[in-house]
């Protein structure tokens, strides 16, 4: 089989590329791999077809503070995802499947709970929009030179030197300066890295739509507890009343960094449905707090 592993030098696609071992894999990436540029600026030209593409470049864990910064998720997230398409349709041969791996952040809600994939898509900040709108892209490439197309959403990717918020709360509980706001009964939905890399490699013939998560869904609490007994640290609270009188104060002064807004994000559940990746594609992924790596 022929591999074609787009975002190879990333957090998820260094898994991915480490589980597709032994396999005819090629690379793409802005360097290092074996087609190396920016998917967002040109059509990649192919030198030979590949029977599965697997679509891990994108644009995540940044706050826009400009609209060039926001125009950069359309372009490296939706531009750079048909940039991709058309390079392939140069090819003497389509891929037999083509994956592309989304996020929950489609939803576009900051709460909510056992979220599935019927529920629809309100995306509106520029990451969530880009990759709503890649999915469509993707989907209708697929139908139109019928290529089978598995559609993967992920919530927060635990594993080895985490990228984004988790990356910054394992590296807040090993300098000491974390803090958990109340209790950290909110839950958020999760998943192991080398869970969706090993489900990547084995899923040939499934195409669809699918949420991947551990099914547990563990809370803050949990989740930096565990952190913080490999780290040999403590945790430290702060009571929810003082953090909610501080997002008072930011509410009217910008410069502060908590608000109403944020804190309401900050102390809501969120979790999302796996149920049809289990029995549909037999997704039996292992609990994140138990085999936590970082």
């Amino acid at each position: 089989m022929c591999v074609l592993l787009t975002g190879a030098n990333g957090f998820l696609g260094s898994y991915i590329k480490s589980a597709f071992q032994g396999c005819e894999l090629t690379t793409l990436g802005l360097s290092g791999c074996d087609y190396n540029g920016d998917l967002s600026v040109r059509v990649p030209e192919f030198r030979k077809p590949f029977t599965k593409v697997i679509h891990v470049a994108g644009l995540a864990h940044i706050t826009p503070k400009s609209n060039d910064s926001a125009k950069r998720f359309y372009e490296v997230n939706l531009t750079g995802t048909t940039n991709l398409l058309k390079g392939l349709e140069w090819l003497p041969e389509l891929p037999e499947i083509f994956i592309f791996i989304s996020t929950v952040a489609v939803y576009g809600v900051d709460s909510g709970e056992n979220i599935d994939e019927t529920a629809p898509l309100k995306g509106h900040s520029p990451y969530e929009h880009s990759k709503a709108e890649a999915e469509v892209a993707v989907e209708t490439w697929g139908a139109l030179n019928h290529v089978k197309v598995l559609i993967l959403r992920l919530p927060l990717i635990v594993g080895k030197n985490p990228p984004g918020n988790l990356g910054a709360m394992v590296r807040a509980i090993q300098r000491g300066y974390y803090f958990r706001i109340g209790e950290g009964a909110v839950r958020r939905s999760m998943v192991l890295a080398e869970d969706v890399a090993a489900f990547i490699e084995r899923s040939n013939g499934c195409s669809g739509i699918y949420n991947l998560t551990d099914g547990l869904h563990p809370s803050v609490r949990e989740l930096d507890e565990a952190i913080a007994l490999k780290c040999g640290k403590k945790i430290k609270v702060l009571p929810q009343s003082i953090v909610r009188l501080a997002a008072r104060v930011g509410d009217i002064i910008p410069l502060i960094p908590i608000n109403s807004l944020k804190l309401g994000k900050l102390t809501s559940t969120l979790t999302f449905s796996d149920m049809k990746a289990r029995t549909e594609l037999g997704w039996s992924p292992r609990p994140v707090i138990e085999n936590l790596k970082i």
